[in-house]
């Protein structure tokens, strides 16, 4: 599958996720569920539903089936989102106010706690569609360890930003493995569950597959959010340099360059009062370093390390899927 196909078969995915989830929020105060649902009319690409769906399809199972588990997966996404954007003290996501801008911070915290409620409730609806008792105990028990697991990166997030000693690498790399993977690693895990014709190796190896594609989302993600272009890519720029965010690009934008170069980075490394001028200027020392092609090789190798793990499974339409899908988060426009 080409990237054009694999762009066209997410939107369809996405459609059809998002009507489930929609449908599944409304209620009263109205408010309260318009600011729930906030993201996912905005837009999206659904990217770990997707991995549902086809983690389920390559082991022959139907698409119906993994519907709830993609669902609840995306509701977690987003209320992470949420609580994210209120640590960050984000203004913007998929070009839109984030929800605490526009709803106030408390109805933000509550339409997040929904959300987290509703990932919960509509996995249990996949008892409705063949999937024995003990399959939805392995999901439920999945999802809810990568809660934790999510909770446990954003936090270890926070203290990076906090702390002035600078993260090596490899701890940068445990925290997105916590922060971001792990939804990535459960989505996969989750699909081949719905498929009921999975061994335990095969949930495993999917896992593992999920795990290595999110730290590359991740990767290519903060690069992102420091070079990318806002029109493009929905992302306020510049965002994780004001919060002192100790991502891989920006680590290794501090490394490579000069010393003129690095105090204009560090002027406003952490500091949420400068000025968007200043803020701009340490972008553009940034862009400049062309750090791109070296954050873009760790995400290939996590992609590499990932997609062999599929190679021991028959060629099929899903599993071809995966692959395509893996490229497209390595290769993503900026």
């Amino acid at each position: 599958m080409n990237i054009d196909n694999t762009i066209k078969d997410l939107e369809e995915i996405a459609l059809r996720v998002n009507d489930f989830i929609l449908s599944h929020l409304n209620g009263n105060p109205h408010e309260l569920y318009a600011a729930s649902s906030s993201y996912i009319r905005s837009g999206g690409k659904r990217l770990r539903p997707y991995l549902v769906i086809k983690s389920c399809e390559m082991f022959g199972g139907n698409k119906d089936a993994a519907i709830p588990a993609a669902a609840a997966v995306e509701l977690i996404h987003n209320f992470s989102l949420i609580h994210d954007d209120i640590i960050d003290n984000d203004d913007i996501r998929h070009g839109i106010p984030t929800v605490h801008r526009k709803y106030g911070l408390p109805v933000a915290l509550i339409s997040g706690d929904i959300l987290f409620s509703k990932a919960f409730e509509v996995l249990s609806e996949t008892s409705n569609l063949g999937l024995e008792d003990k399959i939805i105990k392995k999901m439920v028990s999945k999802l809810s360890s990568s809660c934790v697991r999510v909770c446990e990166g954003q936090a270890m997030d926070t203290a990076m930003a906090a702390y002035e000693i600078i993260p090596t690498t490899e701890e940068y790399l445990e925290m997105i493995g916590k922060k971001t993977a792990a939804l990535f690693e459960v989505s996969c895990a989750m699909g081949t569950l719905s498929s009921s014709n999975s061994s335990d190796i095969d949930v495993d190896n999917l896992a593992i597959f999920g795990r290595h594609i999110g730290v590359a989302f991740q990767l290519v993600d903060d690069l992102i959010g420091v070079i990318g272009n806002t029109k493009v890519t929905g992302k306020a720029v510049g965002n994780d340099i004001r919060e002192g965010k100790k991502t891989y690009p920006i680590l290794l934008a501090l490394k490579t360059a000069n010393e003129n170069e690095k105090n204009k980075i560090i002027k406003v490394f952490g500091i949420r009062t400068c000025s968007r001028d200043e803020l701009d200027a340490a972008v553009g020392v940034i862009s400049s370093l062309n750090i791109e092609g070296e954050v873009r090789d760790l995400a290939y190798y996590e992609m590499e390390q990932g997609t062999r793990l599929l190679k021991k499974y028959v060629k099929n339409e899903a599993k071809g899927a995966l692959i395509s899908s893996a490229k497209f988060i390595v290769e993503r426009s900026l």
